[in-house]
């Protein structure tokens, strides 16, 4: 009879490959037909001239951005409720991840939703005068579903709680060091991406410009191999369990 254990581990495995490569397709697509994320360096009219340039496909290519990430929620939610008579601070770690997922969804569809409408008027607008006033609502959206919620938060509890589920794997002896030091890499180079965020409101602060990039890359390569792990060694829970009874 097949244990429900490695079953549901198996599914978990899954989701988080699917969510991890869900989210890597478009923000590639993204990267290379909206110069992503560099163009949000220039100047606020060129953005939103290239964003209406880009039309219905850009548009889609944002749902897809924004939505992908859906399937790391169950995800999450069912390796927490798995782990949580192994760890304390699982539940804890659990709330953090999936509010930081929800608000990074928010924050990457307003230009689902959003931008679009500002993009037009900013283009079809007869004069200068509608324009700065686009260019302010865009700048004024921008910072609190971009900045605010998307990135700080977002990237921050996403942060907060792959280091939390690092180190609760890491005592199980089961995952391999090199997996380990690489989820403390990723939350650690992640984590950097704070300093831009805080340059946009103290111009100076000191920052790597390439550390959301390489940061939230290294962590979605960490989430795959985590499903990977789970799909092929599904029965590590059980294994900690007969672990803990050898000891007895």
């Amino acid at each position: 009879m097949k244990n429900p254990e490695i079953s549901t581990y198996r599914i978990i495995g899954i989701l988080l490959i699917l969510g991890a490569v869900g989210v890597m397709i478009p923000y590639t697509l993204l990267t290379m037909t909206f110069d992503y994320p560099d163009v949000l360096r220039q100047d606020t009219g060129v953005v939103l001239t290239k964003f209406h340039n880009g039309g219905n496909p850009l548009i889609w290519t944002w749902f897809a951005f924004g939505i992908s990430g859906l399937p790391l929620l169950p995800a999450l939610i069912m390796l927490g409720k798995s782990l949580k008579d192994q760890s304390r601070t699982i539940g804890v770690a659990t709330t953090l991840g999936v509010i930081g997922l929800v608000v990074q969804m928010i924050g990457l569809l307003r230009w689902t939703f959003v931008v679009p409408v500002l993009a037009d008027t900013y283009v079809n607008a007869p004069d200068e005068g509608p324009k700065t006033a686009v260019v302010v609502a865009f700048k004024l959206i921008h910072q609190f579903g971009g900045v605010l919620l998307g990135e700080h938060l977002g990237q921050l509890f996403t942060v907060i709680w792959t280091v939390l589920l690092t180190h609760i794997l890491s005592q199980k002896g089961v995952y391999g060091r090199w997996f380990i030091i690489l989820g403390y890499l990723a939350s650690a180079i992640y984590f950097l991406a704070q300093g831009e965020l805080l340059a946009t409101v103290m111009p100076g602060f000191p920052h790597w410009d390439l550390a959301g990039a390489i940061g939230s890359t290294l962590w979605l390569i960490w989430l795959v191999i985590l499903g990977i792990v789970l799909m092929r060694k599904s029965h590590f829970l059980s294994f900690g369990k007969f672990r803990s009874a050898e000891a007895h």
